[in-house]
């Protein structure tokens, strides 16, 4: 399982809100980056949270400037509609691209985007909005959006077009720091054939111990509890290889 550092992002700062809303300015991502690569983190997420509003993306410079001293894995999201986009954002430093808002309104992006780049460097994210005990709804620009889709079939329809692995968002748990919506990650462990990353409430070491007792999770995906230094990354890994959690020491 890999601890994966999610950096949101509007323009050139660092962001953060609750539940996708007041969003607050952290600082600087380049920076961010930098310091969590030296503390042991095993993958950066940056998220261009207006780069599909605006129809432009960002994120080509953020990635070509953290990629000169981050040497693991950055997986990038946001504005990313045609082939030409992703390849413009892994020439300039990116490992892997996730695909939101796009892939909703054009189903054959994730297919294209697979056989070009491969499933494995294609991530289908999902946000996921509580409708009922047991539905979710996807929604799409960092939120902002509904669709209608649910988010099981979505994410089953997601991987059977090529996506290679998920990262699922509780929209409801995201920023609060509150733990996980362990319903949603049930269901969606259950019935999700490809690599499962989960984000969205993380804020203490318990909040993932017993998903990871639970469930063999491709990642956890982390932002405010590292922003804000509630949580040290070596002391999380620790815990984790305590209690017989594979992970990268």
């Amino acid at each position: 399982m890999r601890v994966i550092s999610r950096l949101d992002i509007k323009g050139h700062d660092l962001i953060k809100g609750v539940k996708f809303e007041g969003l607050r300015v952290l600082g600087c991502p380049i920076k961010s980056a930098n310091f969590y690569y030296r503390e042991g983190i095993d993958e950066i997420l940056c998220i261009d949270t207006v780069a599909s509003l605006y129809g432009r993306n960002n994120a080509v410079n953020l990635v070509k400037e953290i990629s000169k001293n981050v040497f693991l894995p950055i997986t990038v999201c946001g504005g990313i509609r045609t082939i030409d986009d992703a390849r413009n954002i892994i020439k300039n430093g990116a490992d892997k691209i996730a695909i939101n808002t796009a892939a909703v309104k054009n189903q054959n992006l994730i297919p294209e985007l697979a056989e070009e780049f491969g499933s494995q460097s294609i991530i289908l994210s999902v946000e996921a909005k509580k409708t009922s005990p047991s539905e979710w709804e996807v929604y799409t620009n960092s939120g902002r959006d509904r669709t209608g889709l649910d988010v099981k079939y979505w994410i089953k329809k997601g991987v059977e077009l090529g996506a290679g692995s998920v990262l699922l968002t509780s929209i409801d748990r995201d920023g609060t720091q509150k733990g996980f919506d362990i319903n949603l990650c049930t269901e969606i462990y259950n019935i999700c054939e490809a690599p499962l990353v989960i984000s969205g409430g993380m804020g203490k070491i318990e909040d993932i111990i017993p998903i990871a007792e639970q469930f063999d999770l491709s990642g956890v995906a982390m932002g405010s509890a590292l922003h804000y230094e509630n949580l040290k990354i070596s002391k999380l890994k620790k815990q984790l290889l305590d209690i017989g959690c594979k992970i990268r020491k």
